[in-house]
């Protein structure tokens, strides 16, 4: 896969998307079972996400549980919006390990453009 083919997976209980979407960004429920969903995903062999956005359904806790479950050959991006439309980032740091920022809804706002994901922001206007 190039990149322009790796998804973005979208872990949501909203029902978003649309013709533009179906290519790189695909959803996953985040309802109760949003650990499994997103575990089963990242281990998918065939599957080459690049990132995974959670959005506000999930909460804080299991926002960490997912990131203790990542699979160690995932180094992509992990972010969680909030209620506020801010959140928090993991993203890979030097020698390998996981950074966590804490972003505000304007830095969310720069992080969905700067990864052509304006239109998720413009979709989600409650998110962001």
């Amino acid at each position: 896969m190039s990149n322009a083919q790796r998804l973005t997976l979208v872990a949501s209980e909203c029902e978003l998307g649309g013709p533009e979407w179906i290519e790189h960004v695909a959803f996953i429920d985040a309802g109760p079972n949003v650990r499994l969903s997103v575990s089963a995903a990242l281990n998918e062999p065939l599957l080459d996400a690049e990132r995974l956005i959670v959005d506000r359904g999930v909460s804080a806790e299991t926002f960490l549980e997912i990131l203790a479950a990542l699979p160690a050959g995932f180094s992509g991006d992990v972010l969680r919006i909030d209620d506020h439309g801010g959140g928090f980032l993991s993203a890979g740091g030097r020698g390998g390990d996981r950074v966590l920022y804490s972003l505000e809804p304007d830095d969310v706002r720069f992080y969905l453009t700067m990864n052509d994901l304006a239109r998720f922001d413009e979709q989600l206007g409650k998110i962001a």
